[in-house]
């Protein structure tokens, strides 16, 4: 009978082998729709752990596997997606860990690698149990770090090809504490929109600044002037960042010339729609009439990233009732913020219900993700994949 509490001690006992898995799928990071060793380590284990289906290719380089229960599928009976992302990010790695990235200007500092593990890990439970009535498909993505992996599944014939009623994730949480787990009813995660402004003025000598119309002037004056749009124009109950993380203008060896341009690239981070719609029409008033008051042009393109993760309130809920089995009532966290990264996720979460979930790995000595020196912590495989598999199996208990 399912018993959520003994599900990750189950795959314990398998958690050296998947912990070398992990390993060698970190030493050998590939970079977004090229994840076809990591593909096809996927499809092999898969096969091997005896699921009943194996579908590869899916979006590019993405992999599914069909688990059907012992209890009755098909008509009548519900579907449960489990979903990890398999791409690395390009940057070279900083560990000296002896499965460190093999790969030069590769690495799997987001953790991928875990993910993948942890999803292999339920899949490998969840085929060898069988206790549950539908099918759970496991869903292997390609491209996650800002190329969309998600939608392009989606593009190919996920959903029609797969049934998916309902839909989990996670991810690792180097802000959440090792042995706890934390989701949340809403936003998990922002939309992540890109900008890019230019700003057009009159170039000329630097020594004679009564002939030019500087745009670095009107650039350093749109930086400082689109912090408003946070602290004066969102609601102070709302979230919305916007940042410029890049800006292009002249020759840094020609010291005396005013340039013609001025190129920046930023972000924006919001959790509404609302709020998204606000930014674009204060970013293009800004822009536009900062420039135009020091004689330039200003010009923005926005550009729509991944929309915000939102959680559907049942599959939050339910997620967190089954983590209170799988990591212990005192470490599971509801009340926390949510985070201003991107997640592709959110594209399935806008087609069918379902839940994000972040996995803690923090402890003394950690690195954030992204971070050349950051590692995935291997001891957090079995609540990780304890966590998919009793979700899956209380979805499904008929």
């Amino acid at each position: 009978m399912y018993n959520p509490s003994k599900v990750s001690g189950a795959i314990a006992e398998f958690h050296s082998d998947l912990t070398a898995i992990r390993r060698d799928i970190h030493s050998n990071p590939e970079h977004a729709y090229k994840e076809t060793r990591t593909a096809a380590i996927v499809a092999e284990r898969l096969t091997a752990y005896g699921v009943d289906e194996v579908h590869t290719g899916i979006g590019g380089t993405g992999v599914v596997g069909v688990i059907r229960g012992a209890r009755g599928h098909g008509v009548g009976t519900r579907n449960v997606g489990l979903r990890a992302d398999m791409d690395c990010l390009a940057m070279s790695e900083e560990t000296r860990l002896p499965y460190a990235s093999k790969n030069q200007g590769y690495m799997h500092a987001c953790g991928h690698d875990g993910h993948t593990t942890m999803l292999l890990g339920a899949a490998r439970f969840l085929a060898k149990s069988r206790d549950f009535s539908g099918t759970v498909y496991t869903v292997f993505q390609p491209a996650e770090e800002g190329l969309a992996g998600a939608k392009a599944m989606m593009d190919d014939g996920l959903f029609t090809r797969f049934p998916i009623d309902v839909f989990y994730g996670l991810h690792n949480a180097p802000w959440v504490p090792l042995g706890s787990m934390a989701v949340r009813v809403g936003a998990m995660m922002a939309a992540a929109d890109r900008i890019e402004i230019t700003i057009e003025g009159k170039g000329g000598h630097g020594g004679m600044p009564q002939f030019v119309s500087d745009p670095i002037l009107a650039a350093a004056h749109v930086i400082t002037a689109i912090q408003s749009i946070a602290s004066r124009n969102a609601d102070p109950a709302d979230s919305v960042v916007v940042s410029i993380c890049a800006m292009e203008a002249g020759v840094m060896n020609t010291y005396n010339v005013v340039p013609r341009e001025v190129k920046m690239v930023g972000t924006v981070r919001t959790y509404r729609k609302e709020a998204q719609a606000m930014v674009i029409e204060k970013l293009k008033l800004i822009v536009e009439n900062t420039a135009a008051a020091f004689g330039s042009t200003g010009r923005v393109n926005f550009i729509e990233g991944y929309p915000a993760t939102i959680n559907h309130k049942r599959e939050a809920e339910l997620a967190a009732e089954v983590g209170r089995s799988v990591f212990g009532p005192e470490n599971v966290i509801t009340e926390i913020f949510p985070n201003t990264g991107g997640e592709d996720f959110s594209y399935f979460l806008e087609a069918v219900p379902g839940a994000y979930i972040w996995v803690g790995q923090q402890c003394e000595g950690n690195f954030p993700i992204h971070h050349p020196k950051y590692d995935f912590d291997d001891r957090i495989i079995p609540n990780g994949a304890g966590l998919l598999a009793a979700i899956a199996q209380h979805e499904l208990q008929g």
